[in-house]
């Protein structure tokens, strides 16, 4: 079992000097999920190399059992510090690909050529594809035979009461919420932080951090 996991190289929130990044929990959580599958995991990034991680994503308020594993694994470590090159990376060469958040995806991952031809591949080929929190954003330009990947389809994703929450609302190019609606996605939520995740076809969204785990057992268990 191949798996790739796709994190953002975008470090700056819009016009702000404020970093971004991918968040860590949903790094970490899949990241265990699928190495304790005995899954060959595949880490890649626009730029290759370290991608930035969202500061606030590091800190004691938001670790997790999964978070502080990661940090104390010097293995993991090296495999975050040289992603390969998302350019480089083949639909074929995978069963599935897992796409963690942090606000960074709204940026580059949204609007990749890449990025959005691998997703279309691996939709096509009826494989997983699973986004949770803000990475539910990668979808934001994927059309299959000439109309959105989500439309008509249960997702969910970063939820607008969620972003008001931590004050970010006025400092992204879109909500996800709002988007994934736009395009014509039957959008789902629970209350803010709790763990949501969906399942339709080979599709696979999660609302939030709290929902990482759920989207990668989903993810797996589409390719048990």
């Amino acid at each position: 079992m191949k798996i790739l996991i796709v994190l953002t190289s975008h470090d700056r929130l819009g016009g702000t000097d404020k970093k971004t990044g991918f968040w860590l929990e949903e790094f970490a959580a899949p990241y265990y999920v699928f190495l304790d599958a005995g899954a060959a995991i595949t880490v890649a990034s626009p730029k290759g190399g370290q991608p930035p991680l969202d500061p606030q994503s590091g800190t004691a308020d938001s670790e997790t059992e999964s978070t502080r594993r990661f940090k104390a694994d010097p293995a993991a470590n090296a495999i975050l510090a040289r992603t390969v090159l998302l350019g480089s990376v083949r639909q074929g060469d995978f069963d599935g690909v897992f796409y963690p958040g942090g606000h960074g995806p709204l940026w580059d991952l949204a609007e990749d050529a890449g990025s959005i031809a691998l997703i279309e591949g691996f939709a096509l080929a009826g494989k997983p594809v699973a986004a949770v929190c803000h990475a539910p954003a990668v979808l934001h330009r994927v059309m299959i035979h000439g109309q959105p990947w989500v439309r008509g389809k249960r997702v969910t994703g970063f939820s607008n009461t969620e972003e008001a929450a931590v004050g970010l609302t006025t400092n992204v190019p879109f909500l996800v919420e709002d988007e994934l609606k736009r395009l014509g996605g039957l959008y789902e939520k629970v209350a803010d932080w709790q763990s949501l995740a969906i399942v339709d076809g080979n599709l696979i969204t999660g609302q939030n951090p709290a929902s990482s785990m759920a989207a990668a057992l989903a993810l797996l268990k589409l390719l048990s």
